[in-house]
Protein backbone atom coordinates (compact mmCIF):
# COMPACT_ATOMS: atom_id res chain seq x y z
CA UNK A 1 0.00 0.00 0.00
CA UNK A 2 3.27 2.24 0.59
CA UNK A 3 3.57 2.43 -3.05
CA UNK A 4 0.06 2.95 -4.06
CA UNK A 5 -0.44 6.12 -0.91
CA UNK A 6 2.64 8.25 -2.25
CA UNK A 7 1.44 7.46 -5.72
CA UNK A 8 -1.94 9.02 -4.99
CA UNK A 9 -0.56 11.65 -2.75
CA UNK A 10 2.19 12.92 -5.35
CA UNK A 11 -1.38 13.56 -8.08
CA UNK A 12 -2.97 14.61 -5.23
CA UNK A 13 -0.60 17.24 -5.11
CA UNK A 14 -0.33 17.52 -8.59
CA UNK A 15 -4.28 18.45 -8.14
CA UNK A 16 -3.98 20.97 -5.93
CA UNK A 17 -1.35 23.09 -7.55
CA UNK A 18 -2.95 22.59 -10.90
CA UNK A 19 -6.02 24.18 -9.15
CA UNK A 20 -4.11 26.94 -6.88
CA UNK A 21 -3.84 25.98 -3.05
CA UNK A 22 -6.06 29.56 -2.36
CA UNK A 23 -8.78 28.19 -4.65
CA UNK A 24 -8.73 24.72 -3.87
CA UNK A 25 -9.12 25.44 -0.04
CA UNK A 26 -12.03 27.78 -1.38
CA UNK A 27 -13.49 24.78 -3.84
CA UNK A 28 -13.52 22.48 -0.80
CA UNK A 29 -14.08 23.75 2.33
CA UNK A 30 -10.63 22.83 3.73
CA UNK A 31 -7.61 24.73 5.08
CA UNK A 32 -3.75 24.73 3.44
CA UNK A 33 -2.64 22.55 6.30
CA UNK A 34 -5.71 20.29 5.61
CA UNK A 35 -4.69 19.99 2.17
CA UNK A 36 -1.20 19.71 2.96
CA UNK A 37 -1.53 16.47 4.90
CA UNK A 38 -3.57 14.68 2.30
CA UNK A 39 -0.68 14.88 0.14
CA UNK A 40 2.00 14.75 2.80
CA UNK A 41 4.53 11.84 2.30
CA UNK A 42 5.07 12.18 6.28
CA UNK A 43 4.67 8.91 7.92
CA UNK A 44 2.28 10.85 10.69
CA UNK A 45 -0.07 11.88 7.50
CA UNK A 46 0.50 8.15 5.67
CA UNK A 47 -2.96 7.43 6.38
CA UNK A 48 -5.13 10.75 5.11
CA UNK A 49 -6.12 10.90 1.98
CA UNK A 50 -8.70 13.62 0.26
CA UNK A 51 -12.32 12.72 0.30
CA UNK A 52 -13.38 11.95 -3.07
CA UNK A 53 -15.94 14.80 -2.89
CA UNK A 54 -13.09 17.09 -2.65
CA UNK A 55 -11.29 15.73 -5.51
CA UNK A 56 -14.37 15.92 -7.54
CA UNK A 57 -14.56 19.52 -6.25
CA UNK A 58 -11.25 20.33 -7.37
CA UNK A 59 -11.26 18.00 -10.44
CA UNK A 60 -14.19 20.03 -12.37
CA UNK A 61 -11.81 23.42 -11.99
CA UNK A 62 -8.44 21.80 -12.91
CA UNK A 63 -7.03 21.12 -16.22
CA UNK A 64 -6.56 17.39 -15.88
CA UNK A 65 -7.91 15.15 -13.60
CA UNK A 66 -5.19 13.83 -11.83
CA UNK A 67 -6.44 11.52 -8.80
CA UNK A 68 -8.94 9.73 -11.17
CA UNK A 69 -6.16 9.61 -14.30
CA UNK A 70 -3.74 8.15 -11.30
CA UNK A 71 -6.97 5.62 -9.84
CA UNK A 72 -7.56 4.40 -13.19
CA UNK A 73 -3.60 3.28 -14.29
CA UNK A 74 -3.41 1.68 -10.61
CA UNK A 75 -6.39 -0.77 -12.04
CA UNK A 76 -4.88 -0.86 -15.41
CA UNK A 77 -7.60 1.05 -16.83
CA UNK A 78 -7.29 3.55 -19.93
CA UNK A 79 -9.70 6.65 -20.10
CA UNK A 80 -10.47 8.85 -22.58
CA UNK A 81 -9.82 12.61 -21.66
CA UNK A 82 -11.28 14.89 -24.14
CA UNK A 83 -11.03 18.40 -22.91
CA UNK A 84 -12.07 20.26 -26.45
CA UNK A 85 -15.01 20.83 -26.21
CA UNK A 86 -15.70 21.35 -29.60
CA UNK A 87 -18.47 23.60 -30.46
CA UNK A 88 -19.52 22.14 -33.69
CA UNK A 89 -18.94 18.77 -35.21
CA UNK A 90 -16.00 17.62 -37.40
CA UNK A 91 -16.53 17.39 -41.09
CA UNK A 92 -13.97 15.45 -43.33
CA UNK A 93 -14.41 12.30 -41.84
CA UNK A 94 -11.82 9.70 -42.06
CA UNK A 95 -9.70 12.00 -44.64
CA UNK A 96 -9.52 14.43 -42.04
CA UNK A 97 -8.60 11.77 -39.23
CA UNK A 98 -6.07 10.25 -41.25
CA UNK A 99 -4.05 14.12 -41.57
CA UNK A 100 -4.67 14.48 -38.32
CA UNK A 101 -3.29 11.46 -36.84
CA UNK A 102 -0.19 12.38 -38.92
CA UNK A 103 0.88 15.33 -37.90
CA UNK A 104 -0.25 14.40 -34.35
CA UNK A 105 2.11 11.48 -34.50
CA UNK A 106 4.68 13.87 -36.02
CA UNK A 107 4.07 16.61 -32.91
CA UNK A 108 5.09 13.43 -30.56
CA UNK A 109 7.75 12.57 -32.27
CA UNK A 110 9.50 15.99 -32.53
CA UNK A 111 8.67 16.11 -28.98
CA UNK A 112 10.49 12.95 -28.22
CA UNK A 113 13.55 13.81 -30.19
CA UNK A 114 13.96 17.40 -27.97
CA UNK A 115 13.55 15.58 -24.57
CA UNK A 116 15.74 12.93 -25.34
CA UNK A 117 18.10 15.11 -27.13
CA UNK A 118 20.48 14.93 -24.10
CA UNK A 119 19.95 11.42 -23.64
CA UNK A 120 17.44 12.38 -19.91
CA UNK A 121 13.80 12.64 -20.24
CA UNK A 122 13.44 14.90 -17.59
CA UNK A 123 9.93 15.14 -15.19
CA UNK A 124 8.48 17.90 -17.36
CA UNK A 125 9.32 16.39 -20.77
CA UNK A 126 7.50 13.12 -19.83
CA UNK A 127 5.01 15.74 -18.98
CA UNK A 128 5.09 17.02 -22.24
CA UNK A 129 5.30 13.40 -24.20
CA UNK A 130 2.25 12.23 -21.99
CA UNK A 131 0.45 15.34 -23.51
CA UNK A 132 1.29 14.51 -26.88
CA UNK A 133 0.17 11.10 -26.54
CA UNK A 134 -3.06 11.61 -25.16
CA UNK A 135 -3.81 14.12 -27.76
CA UNK A 136 -2.75 11.26 -30.53
CA UNK A 137 -4.73 9.25 -28.44
CA UNK A 138 -7.73 11.66 -28.98
CA UNK A 139 -7.35 11.14 -32.66
CA UNK A 140 -7.42 7.34 -32.70
CA UNK A 141 -10.43 7.80 -30.94
CA UNK A 142 -12.19 10.06 -32.80
CA UNK A 143 -11.08 8.19 -36.08
CA UNK A 144 -12.72 4.99 -34.46
CA UNK A 145 -15.95 6.27 -33.91
CA UNK A 146 -15.78 7.61 -37.61
CA UNK A 147 -14.92 4.61 -38.74
CA UNK A 148 -17.90 2.70 -37.04
CA UNK A 149 -20.59 5.60 -38.24
CA UNK A 150 -19.32 4.54 -41.82
CA UNK A 151 -19.26 0.82 -41.55
CA UNK A 152 -22.87 0.62 -39.19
Amino acid sequence: MAGIGSYLKKHTESLVKDVGIEPACKLTGKSKATLGRYYSDNDEHSDRFMPIDAVAALEEAASFPHVTAALADLKSITLSYDDRRKNQPEKGGINADVIALSQRFAMLMAEYQQSIEDGVITVNEAKRLLKETVLLQQVLIDMKLHLEDESG
